[in-house]
């Protein structure tokens, strides 16, 4: 990592200015070392004080950086800005401090981009309630088949700051960002954008839908080229109408149904684009077969559609996108197939941690065994259970906010059968599967969609599609 970007890039002067970055953690580590190269005087804040942060401390007081740890509301005199990890709530009492002081509060996607050099690559930016990290993947994999040099960065694990000051050099960025990073990056301008879908979640953190709509519209500011949106979702295309965007640039819809001109789509089995076409109106370009998208569900053609608007905004060449998608490779716990068991098809979507999510899930299969439940995040379940009624066979319901889902059924689809499981210990995921095997037949697919977080029984939901995957080998065996 080097500083000459910065200088050259963007004519700010770090020298013996004040930064507090606040949060400890994958992004605030990053952020502080950074700072503190550049020559900035950093102080670290962090709520908490466990032997894990005192640990970090340690090394970043090795370097000569600042660590308050345990206090992570008061402003340090003299900050003259914050650089913030994403997770740390808009309400937190730091930034009503820095409010009152007149002091930018900025996220580290923020920074990187602020750090950016004059020949950086440019971006191509993914955000939406469900789909984000699947859709990059996609979007990197097609434009390396295009030839472009890239990178899937962002909130998908690989840090935008480490991609903009590492040595490695870039034609363009494939960059994930969350609703959290879009809120503290006022200044982020991509190449092209899209907003995938929008459903209620993280209210906690934003306040209402209102707020977490205008914080994933965001990404549509500056936009040079397209602005790509759901057809389906009328929500992502008025974000397009309210966004402030370069002249010249245009907005792009994807359907999974026929396309219209300046759109991208499906027909008979192909998708087409009717957007990057010479005479739109009359003519469309084939781009792939719906075999090329794995796995070929309704929502993940949806992705890859969203992924070639973006690849073909960026002038990525019609056979790139075929076979970009045929190369790719979805990450576990996303509508993967485990095993087939006595004719029963049984798929790990771990990952549908909520409503809108496993509502796509559900929609891809029409018989349906569904392992449910978890932490429901202030989740209702009415609209998921009314729409996908006519496809359950039966429900296993585990985890602690199991209650609420198993309400909903009892309203919206009182005569499918119910094994409600109040086991939390280890050997719960296998008392759910073995009554996801009494209640299904030949035909059915078992599926594990909680609509839930996994923390009241699993760290994570890898470890939860983890144990899904051991207890339907069990099965098998």
């Amino acid at each position: 990592m080097g500083s000459g970007k910065v200088t050259e890039g963007q004519g700010l002067s770090w020298e013996g200015k004040h930064v507090t970055v606040a949060g400890l953690g994958v992004s605030g580590i990053p952020a502080a070392k950074v700072l503190h190269g550049l020559g900035a005087l950093v102080t670290v804040v962090n709520d908490g004080d466990d032997e894990r942060s005192r640990a970090q401390a340690a090394d970043l007081e090795a370097l000569g950086i600042t660590v308050r740890l345990g206090d992570g509301a008061t402003l340090p005199d003299g900050t003259e800005l914050i650089v913030t990890t994403p997770g740390w709530k808009p309400d937190k009492p730091l930034f009503t401090a820095a409010r009152e002081a007149g002091v930018e509060v900025w996220g580290d996607v923020e920074l990187a981009w602020r750090l950016r050099g004059p020949d950086a690559a440019p971006w191509l930016a993914v955000t939406g309630t469900n789909g984000k990290t699947t859709t990059v993947q996609m979007l990197a994999s097609i434009l390396k088949a295009g030839g472009l040099r890239t990178a899937a960065v962002g909130n998908i694990g690989v840090s935008v700051l480490d991609a903009v000051l590492g040595d490695e050099q870039y034609d363009v960025l494939a960059v994930e960002l969350s609703s959290y990073q879009l809120h503290w990056a006022p200044s982020v301008r991509a190449h092209s954008a899209v907003v995938l879908n929008l459903a209620p979640d993280h209210l906690d953190w934003h306040g209402s839908m209102e707020a977490y709509a205008a914080d994933k519209g965001r990404i549509y500011e500056g936009n040079r080229v397209a602005c790509v949106y759901n057809v389906a979702d009328k929500a992502t295309e008025d974000l397009v109408r309210e966004a402030d965007v370069e002249e010249g640039c245009r907005a792009i819809g994807f359907t999974l149904g026929s396309p219209g001109p300046s759109q991208l789509g499906v027909v008979d089995g192909i998708l087409v684009d009717r957007a990057f076409v010479e005479d739109r109106q009359r003519n469309a370009q084939e781009l792939a077969e719906i075999s090329d998208v794995n796995p070929p569900a309704p929502h993940n053609i949806a992705n890859a559609l969203a992924a070639a608007a973006l690849a073909r905004a960026f002038g990525v060449p019609a056979k790139a996108v075929r076979d970009g998608l045929r190369a790719f490779t979805p990450d576990a716990h996303r509508i993967a197939h485990v095993a087939d068991v006595d004719g029963v098809v049984y798929i790990d979507d771990s990952k549908a941690t909520n409503t809108h999510a496993a509502e796509a899930s559900l929609a891809a299969y029409e018989s349906i065994v569904w392992i449910a439940g978890g932490l429901a995040k202030g989740a209702t379940f009415d609209e998921l259970v009314a729409k996908s009624a006519k496809r359950l066979r039966g429900v296993v319901l585990i985890g602690a906010d199991r209650a609420l889902i198993r309400e909903a059924l009892a309203r919206h689809a009182p005569e499918v059968p119910v094994v409600d499981l109040a086991r939390t210990d280890t050997g719960a995921m296998l008392a759910a599967v073995q009554e996801a095997q009494r209640l299904a037949a030949a035909g059915d697919t078992v599926l594990l969609a909680p609509a839930c977080a996994s923390m009241d029984m699993f760290a994570n939901y890898n470890k939860r599609g983890d144990a899904f995957a051991q207890a339907v080998r069990e099965l098998g065996a």
